[in-house]
């Protein structure tokens, strides 16, 4: 070996470096991805659960809005999103269900049904429902 041949060591260990830090860029070109398209989910979840409260018929309708300007905050939520979702709503109202009068009372809440018990029934729904337990037994 000649002193003016490089040692095929450090030739090896430029190449792999080399290798590395084209890895790295790789991976951090797909981290940048990732995170944006995570970023843009997020966005889209949180719109529609607006728009859904807001009482949307049809969810398609949030492709009408301009996303390139929303932003996440730093809880999650995005910023300006109910104020978006009013602006269709005012821009598009079709795309949202109309308030109705006849609906303003709430459905009662679902409870499992229960058995009135003995001390809590009258004289007379007492016998009425002995008798109709005597009846379905014999």
């Amino acid at each position: 070996m000649t002193e003016q041949d490089p040692p095929s060591d450090a030739a090896d260990a430029a190449d792999g470096m080399a290798e590395l830090r084209a890895r790295a860029e790789t991976l951090e070109q797909q981290l940048t991805a990732l995170h944006r398209e995570t970023q843009s989910r997020l966005v889209q979840a949180e719109l529609k659960a607006e728009a859904l409260r807001a009482g949307i018929v049809d969810l398609d309708g949030l492709k009408l809005i301009d996303l390139s300007h929303v932003k996440l905050g730093a809880d999650g939520e995005v910023e300006g999103g109910t104020a978006l979702i009013a602006g269709l709503k005012r821009a598009k109202p079709w795309l949202f269900a109309a308030p109705s009068s006849s609906a303003a009372a709430k459905a009662p809440a679902a409870l499992a049904p229960r058995q009135k018990m003995a001390s809590e029934m009258t004289d007379d729904e007492y016998r009425a429902a002995r008798a109709a337990l005597l009846k379905r037994r014999g």
